[in-house]
């Protein structure tokens, strides 16, 4: 049985369009589930105490805190088979939840290394699903910036095997919400089938 790390990073809660595509896609799948929901319950902000924890030799309380956090997060993708994303964009960007799972994931000497012939992914073998949304149409433009920027830093971590699902329009009303979830749930269910 595979595991699947599910990653949720909206803070709309049950109202989230990813949240609910999210939640349909993992229904599909039989695996070992562990969930994290950066909007119910978000990473303490990553700062001066975080980067200096994870980077160098913890000192305080509060570095070890980080340490020991970043530790965790870092396993939770070990151990998983698949990471399956919901990302929806603020601002044309990711939500800053999500960012700073990634500051307490990317890691010198432990998820990627510096080479001769430039940095290298440490973490292998790990498909991940990134389910995108937004209230307008972004796919393959310049501003699609959320998609490029997941792909640049999951690929920096060595999980290269990542497919995108887009749920767009959803700023349009109820009709181009639906429009929206009915696109998406016919990739979801084809990658379903897939795994």
């Amino acid at each position: 049985m595979k595991n699947v790390l599910v990653l949720k990073s909206s803070i709309l809660a049950a109202n989230s369009q990813s949240n609910q595509l999210v939640d349909y896609f993992v229904k599909q799948l039989s695996a070992n589930v562990t969930e994290r929901d950066f909007g119910a319950n978000p990473l303490p902000y990553y700062d001066l105490n975080a980067a200096t924890g994870t980077r160098g030799t913890p000192e305080t309380v509060e570095q070890h805190a980080a340490l020991a956090l970043s530790n965790e997060l870092i396993g939770e993708v070990n151990n998983s088979d698949l990471l399956v994303f919901g990302v929806p964009m603020y601002n044309l960007g990711i939500p800053a939840q999500l960012k700073t799972y990634i500051d307490f994931l990317n890691r010198a000497g432990v998820t990627f290394r510096y080479t001769e012939n430039g940095p290298e992914g440490l973490i292998k073998g790990k498909k991940a699903v990134v389910i995108l949304s937004s209230g307008g149409f972004y796919k393959d433009t310049a501003i699609d910036l959320a998609k490029g920027y997941m792909q640049a830093v999951l690929n920096f971590i060595g999980i290269t095997d990542v497919q995108f699902v887009y749920a767009e329009g959803i700023g349009f009303g109820a009709e181009a919400i639906e429009k929206a979830q009915t696109a998406a749930k016919a990739e979801l269910d084809q990658i379903a089938k897939n795994l």
